[in-house]
């Protein structure tokens, strides 16, 4: 792309420096937004994954969309707060969020003890892998739905909602 630069500085002054460049002959392509929209909730989901930053944004996001939250860190915890939470009504997550790589417990195991303890529990995979594999034998095991890492917003906000309203 042709242009060029001024520069213009004098001793004790400060220096301007302009740069032009040529506008480009191809017609800017404007992005397109998503067509679907944030999908908001009063229910209560626990966000389950190893990593802090995970955690954290997720809490916000899930916050954001007017969700209760509760946090584990592990399988091994996602699985004690399900069980415990057996015949407390306000504690008995709607859905969990399970990340299906972790290191104490790998998603699909997590999710075989989650059923065990609570069989009408909804659980939403969620890796950074494509859903062939491993996902692929979760979901076949009856899991309710799968996001793949990184994702935006709406598009999580409307797969929860599409498994909570089944």
């Amino acid at each position: 792309m042709p242009g060029f630069i001024n520069v213009f500085s004098q001793k004790g002054e400060k220096t301007t420096f302009s740069i032009y460049l040529s506008a480009p002959e191809k017609k800017v392509i404007k992005e397109k937004r998503s067509d679907t929209e944030m999908s908001e909730g009063k229910e209560t989901v626990l966000l389950v994954d190893d990593e802090e930053m995970i955690l954290d944004v997720g809490q916000e996001i899930l916050k954001t969309l007017g969700y209760k939250v509760i946090l584990a860190k592990s399988g091994k915890e996602a699985i004690e707060l399900v069980s415990k939470a057996q015949g407390t009504v306000p504690s008995v997550p709607d859905l969990v969020i399970l990340d299906m790589i972790m290191p104490d417990m790998e998603g699909g195991k997590v999710y075989d003890k989650l059923k065990e303890a609570n069989p009408d529990i909804k659980v939403l995979l969620l890796s950074g892998y494509s859903i062939k594999g491993r996902a692929s034998e979760i979901m076949e095991r009856g899991c309710n739905g799968f996001i793949r890492k990184p994702f935006k917003i709406n598009d999580l906000s409307q797969k929860i909602r599409e498994i909570l309203d089944k």
